[in-house]
């Protein structure tokens, strides 16, 4: 139930007979197209079956006229190490999740680390080896980008530069450390950012111990990359404030599972109303105090759609082409060149809505029929998703 990260290549795969194709990019969220061909994890062509090169695959799936999304991307988790997470002394939970659609997953932090240093050589050591990690395994195929370290007092520029030489390309949650000033913050987040690195901050009240109130003054005066869990992790900040900061800000605007559902849905909504959605992006921020949610993207999909009435199809653009452009990932949209990473849906059985995008509207959850990622088929029917009415089907491999 867990795969290193080379895990042989997938040849030539053709994807025929979809019925509803989400590209992930929320200017054109459906596309025109019934067929993708892959090559070695790799998306070479989209189109209609008759306009592409569907010969000699090595690998041919039948769709069955479901819906092929990108594989949803979990832009807030905090694992540790491995497929086990310490804070629910859990087994398997990135595995699980790839059953719920997720086939990335980007660290805010390896914060439940037992005894985790909070010396800088300390932090900087548990970020690199955590990259390093995850970099060669990747539990149920998902791709983990960890190595987020939880900045403290008394770092340096030169330390952000040694940790962007090492490869570290993401900060943990900023304020879950000492540094909780916004002055502070600020010229480690520029720090960070003149090295490459992209900064996260905590927004909300307090959430583990030794982390504290992060208002929306620090917010701006910070100028992280992404507000971090914008409605509450768990604890919100009123809704006026978060509005403020969506309207101030021009920062990527992180809404999460384990937060304040109604700020959700306020946030979601003025986001729409600034005519910003595509700043908009979907995390989990588990594992928490709240637990694992293998399914946490695809109800946080489905809550948003129904409750604050945005249209399913640019809500999965929240959980895919929003979160991989802004996080510079290549894969999250049904492109040329990006990553053959896919979650196969169809409207759950005996849900009200007469298509999978009106069940969601509804307020269902999908069913996930197969996960793909890299062109390589990790998982068929999901354990978790209520199941699916039609599922694909391998029709052919060699």
């Amino acid at each position: 139930m867990a795969d290193a990260a080379s895990n042989g290549k997938s040849g030539k795969v053709v994807i025929r007979n979809i019925g509803l194709l989400l590209s992930g990019d929320i200017d054109k969220p459906v596309l025109d197209a019934d067929t993708i061909v892959v090559h070695d994890g790799v998306i070479v062509a989209v189109g209609k079956e008759a306009e592409v090169d569907c010969d000699e695959a090595n690998t041919l799936i039948d769709a069955r006229q479901t819906c092929v999304a990108p594989g949803l991307i979990d832009s807030h988790v905090h694992p540790v190490f491995g497929d086990w997470t310490p804070r629910q002394n859990q087994l398997g939970w990135i595995e699980s999740t790839m059953n719920g659609g997720v086939t990335t997953m980007v660290s805010a932090g390896e914060v439940h680390l037992p005894g985790r240093p909070k010396d800088i050589v300390g932090l900087k050591a548990l970020a690199i080896t955590a990259q390093r990690a995850f970099d060669n395994f990747r539990p149920g195929g998902v791709k983990v980008l960890a190595g987020a370290p939880i900045i403290e007092k008394g770092m340096v520029e030169s330390d952000f530069q040694e940790l962007a030489e090492a490869g570290v390309s993401l900060l943990g949650e900023v304020g879950l450390g000492s540094v909780k000033a916004g002055y502070e913050a600020k010229e480690m987040v520029a720090w960070a950012r003149k090295h490459g690195i992209q900064s996260t901050i905590h927004t909300g009240g307090p959430s583990i111990p030794g982390s504290g109130l992060i208002d929306k003054d620090v917010v701006l005066e910070a100028d992280a990359d992404i507000i971090g869990h914008i409605n509450g992790g768990h604890t919100a900040l009123s809704e006026a404030h978060v509005c403020e900061l969506c309207e101030k800000s021009s920062r990527a605007i992180e809404i999460v599972h384990n937060g304040n559902e109604k700020i959700a849905i306020a946030a979601a909504q003025a986001a729409l109303q600034l005519k910003c959605p595509h700043r908009v992006i979907l995390g989990t921020d588990g594992p928490a105090g709240s637990g694992v949610q293998p399914l946490g993207i695809l109800r946080m999909i489905s809550m948003l759609s129904s409750l604050a009435n945005i249209p399913a199809e640019l809500v999965f653009c929240f959980a895919t082409g929003n979160t991989a452009r802004i996080r510079g990932l290549n894969c999250g949209l049904i492109e040329v060149g990006r990553a053959a990473d896919f979650v196969f849906m169809d409207r759950a059985q005996h849900t009200a809505g007469k298509t999978l995008l009106e069940s969601v509207q509804l307020g269902d959850i999908p069913g996930v029929g197969m996960v793909m990622i890299d062109g390589i088929v990790r998982c068929g029917r999901s354990r978790n998703t209520p199941p699916a009415t039609e599922i694909p089907v391998v029709v052919g491999a060699h």
